[in-house]
């Protein structure tokens, strides 16, 4: 889809990656309403504020409502409460698929009537390379990513008879506040952001953003032996 005059509103775009991407949009001519849970914390000049918490279906239907000319929704908001799947908060793994699954379905489910009634467009899904391998620490969050991949598999399907494009993005570690702790390699979240939308632009359904996640995807033929050498 065309960049240069779109309406896009992307979740979680107050602060790190989300941010980023709403000042690529702009930058290419998009207009962009930024939805946070409180609007007060969005601070990038040109965006409209919007409040959203993706969680809270009347939070999500007050969003579609007022923001009824978007054609481009990325979802980016999420959390990664480091919950260990064994004995990790039971509440916390819950709030992950809250807001990764359920929160993003319902995005989705909320726009893709608008997105479709004006003429067709995108969704984009940020998932992570965490979507296709696990990783102890990152546990809740990844059968998180999981099923909002294995969320926007199905949806890409659906609607796509109906002019609505449903893209994912997989990416590693970025340099935002939600990986401050991480000591490993973390991609520039502006780079990230330029590739993302030059997917979007290029219509591509699947955009594998860096090296690692180049690298996993290649491992998954591998099955488990591949993914997991570590296992005895």
């Amino acid at each position: 889809m065309k960049i240069t005059g779109s309406t896009a509103l992307v979740t979680g775009a107050n602060r790190g990656f989300g941010r980023h991407l709403a000042a690529e949009l702009l930058s290419r001519g998009a207009t962009v309403y930024a939805g946070a849970r409180n609007p007060d914390s969005v601070d990038l000049p040109g965006v409209t504020p919007v409040r959203l918490d993706i969680t809270d279906p009347a939070s999500v239907a007050a969003a579609a409502e007022l923001a009824g000319d978007v054609n481009l929704l990325i979802n980016n908001a999420g959390i990664d409460s480091r919950a260990n799947l064994l004995d990790g908060d039971l509440d916390l793994i819950r709030l992950e698929l809250e807001t990764h699954y359920v929160g993003n379905l319902s995005m989705a489910r909320a726009f893709a009537p608008v997105i479709a009634g004006n003429g067709g467009g995108t969704i984009l899904n940020v998932l992570s390379v965490l979507s296709w391998v696990g990783v102890s620490i990152h546990g809740a969050y990844s059968v998180a990513k999981s099923a909002e991949w294995a969320m926007t598999n199905v949806l890409r399907i659906q609607l796509a008879e109906r002019g609505v494009r449903v893209a994912g993005l997989h990416v590693g570690y970025l340099d935002t506040d939600m990986a401050a702790t991480i000591t490993g390699p973390k991609s520039d979240p502006a780079a990230i952001a330029r590739i993302a939308v030059d997917g979007i632009e290029a219509d591509a359904y699947e955009i594998v953003a860096d090296d690692i996640s180049r690298r996993v995807q290649a491992g998954l033929a591998g099955g488990v032996a591949a993914l997991y050498p570590q296992l005895p």
